[in-house]
């Protein structure tokens, strides 16, 4: 039968790319890991020592998990190949449905599994503390902040991270001024990382009366929570701490007592704040190791831009930042600057289906980081400097109405 035979086509196609991933994982590797760590906990007194013990076991689970997923993915290929040649043996054409389905989960969980060899990071597979602040376009941009913080964490939520707030700002009408955030995870710097920049919004503002359309921008800033003791040197001359009372949720003790705390470094003008421990002391502990992990970092950018020649630059959050843009009028649409990709969907997106995106990002970042215009000058096609966003977005309104037979200009209130 034809689409049988397309379907062992398609199978015999994933062979060779199987192999190298499983190169990849370093399966033999994670297998001497397991071993190991299964002898470790069988040693007498390993549970005397319950945050070690912890370690190990999350550890042990992680390499667990990636060695069934490949394993389980060898499993799906062997099933679909048996199916292919019973339906040709019995020309049974019934089972081409089951084939399909199998082969679409197959194919997702072989992209997922191989995003993963992309996260070799030195702190990928750290936990994330990300960082949302509203930025222009006033209660707009507050009521951005929200949305962006209730994506994040369904995204967390549907891969089974656990998510804990550190600071919280409510906007002055509605939604967040600022929000910091832990996401607790395996790889969860590693995919997050992806959300580093300015994101936009364009949409029909629920907060004016005449119904125009209005731009709303939020900064999201991603760091990996660092656990242990970073070679970072800081005076004690160069930083303020204040302290306040806390905001949000938390019941008495968090809302009477000034135990939240704010760390400003001179030098650098990094500002730090966490208010959601107990105590005033837990706040700071937690507070100089944020801080300790963006100087860190900066640090290493700052080498990595010496080395190349680069000088980095400090954007705004405002117009012509944003790495993504969220667009809910005219037409619906989301799409990422740096890597091209994008979406129709903009409800999925916003309910938290990231990964498209998150994935997009590693496989750029792995290709060199080229954006669509960098790419665009190699390839020789030249796009005048006017082809703003704006501009893009127009014309890809105006290629959607001619799609439909009909051409209609239309101006914008942004």
């Amino acid at each position: 039968m034809v689409e049988l035979e397309q379907y062992k086509f398609t199978v015999n196609q994933y062979k060779e790319p199987m192999k190298e991933l499983g190169l990849s994982l370093s399966l033999s590797h994670k297998h001497e890991q397991i071993k190991e760590l299964e002898s470790e906990m069988r040693e007498e007194g390993f549970w005397n020592n319950p945050d070690k013990a912890q370690e190990v076991t999350k550890k042990l689970k992680n390499l667990k998990d990636t060695v069934s997923a490949y394993h389980a993915l060898e499993m799906t290929l062997d099933d679909v190949s048996t199916m292919i040649e019973l339906g040709n043996e019995e020309n049974d054409a019934s089972v081409i449905p089951e084939i399909e389905e199998l082969l679409g989960e197959f194919e997702i969980e072989f992209d997922n599994l191989k995003i993963q060899t992309l996260l070799s990071g030195e702190y990928d597979k750290n936990n994330a503390i990300v960082t949302l602040h509203a930025g222009a376009g006033g209660t707009e941009s507050c009521d951005w902040a929200g949305m962006l913080y209730r994506m994040y964490s369904k995204w967390a939520d549907s891969h089974g991270f656990k998510t804990e707030v550190l600071d919280y700002l409510d906007g002055d009408e509605a939604g967040i001024k600022s929000i910091t955030f832990e996401v607790n995870g395996e790889n969860a710097y590693g995919y997050l990382k992806s959300e580093k920049g300015v994101h936009r919004l364009v949409r029909i503002s629920p907060f004016n009366a005449a119904g125009k359309r209005q731009t709303s921008f939020v900064s999201c800033d991603v760091m990996p929570d660092i656990d242990e003791d970073l070679d970072v040197d800081i005076k004690e001359d160069d930083l303020r701490i204040d302290t306040y009372r806390s905001s949000g949720a938390g019941g008495q003790h968090i809302n009477k007592t000034s135990s939240a705390i704010r760390i400003t470094h001179y030098p650098t003008g990094i500002v730090v704040q966490c208010q959601n421990e107990r105590s005033q002391f837990q706040n700071k502990d937690k507070a100089m190791q944020m801080l300790k992990a963006k100087l860190y970092l900066l640090k290493q950018q700052e080498n990595m831009e010496k080395l190349s020649g680069i000088r980095g630059e400090v954007t705004e959050i405002g117009w012509g930042n944003q790495i993504r843009s969220y667009v809910l009028q005219p037409y619906t649409m989301v799409k990422d600057h740096r890597t091209g990709v994008e979406s129709g969907n903009v409800d999925s997106i916003l309910d938290g289906n990231l990964d498209p995106f998150i994935n997009g990002y590693l496989k750029w970042i792995a290709l060199g980081g080229k954006t669509a215009g960098e790419r665009n000058r190699r390839n020789g096609i030249t796009i005048p400097l006017s082809m703003t966003v704006e501009k893009t977005e127009r014309w890809e309104y105006t290629k959607r109405r001619m799609a439909y037979g009909y051409y209609q200009s239309y101006q914008t209130d942004d």
